[in-house]
């Protein structure tokens, strides 16, 4: 098991949310933080402390990415004319293994990550296994027919606990979606308060 897997049980304690939404979160149990100093007070975050907790909470969110694929993605945001944020926003939910998750294909965007490498979804026909893969505003993203009898994705499929968004058009009786446009901020459905603004902020400093 990659420490990243292994890690991905502690990202809700250490953000003390649950930043998935999961009915199975620990901190639906404990709300305090991972290890042994987990149960100690917490003291105020700073401006700087606040901002890095929100970049640290986006950045697990899609999957702990590491920071310098993190950074990569900022940098690209920053270089458009528009608000950063919402930019950031928008090329995180058209990375793959975000598509997946969205439509509901797979229950974790941990797996959704796993799924697009072990090969089982084509973008426009053409199989692609590369889960930071940028899709396009009217790209078809597909389950291949061989991997459609998962038990995975039929238990993906049922999850009630989220919904698909309105920027995919998604068919779950082919196992089909449509990237119909870029979201912003206001259009993803995070469980939690999302601050991209913050993260913003952080590396405008750092």
């Amino acid at each position: 098991m990659t420490k990243r897997t292994s890690a991905k049980y502690k990202i809700d304690r250490r953000m003390g949310e649950n930043i998935w939404g999961r009915p199975k979160s620990p901190v639906n149990k404990r709300e305090y933080g991972p290890g042994q100093h987990g149960q100690r007070r917490k003291n105020k975050l700073s401006d700087f402390g606040t901002q890095l907790r929100a970049k640290q909470k986006l950045k697990g969110y899609y999957g702990d990415l590491t920071e310098k694929q993190f950074r990569k993605i900022y940098t690209e945001a920053e270089r458009v004319r528009g608000d950063t944020g919402d930019l950031l926003i928008g090329l995180l939910e058209r990375r793959l293994d975000a598509v997946v998750y969205r439509a509901k294909f797979v229950p974790t965007v941990f797996a959704a990550r796993q799924f697009v490498n072990h090969g089982h979804v084509t973008v426009n026909g053409q199989r692609v296994n590369i889960a930071s893969y940028r899709v396009k505003e009217g790209d078809v993203i597909a389950v291949r027919e061989k991997s459609r009898q998962m038990t995975a994705i039929m238990e993906a499929v049922a999850l009630t606990e989220r919904d698909v968004p309105d920027y995919l058009e998604v068919d779950h009786s082919k196992l089909t979606a449509t990237f119909v446009r870029t979201p912003g901020l206001s259009d993803v459905p995070y469980p939690v308060q999302m601050e991209p603004n913050l993260v913003v902020e952080y590396y405008a400093k750092n």
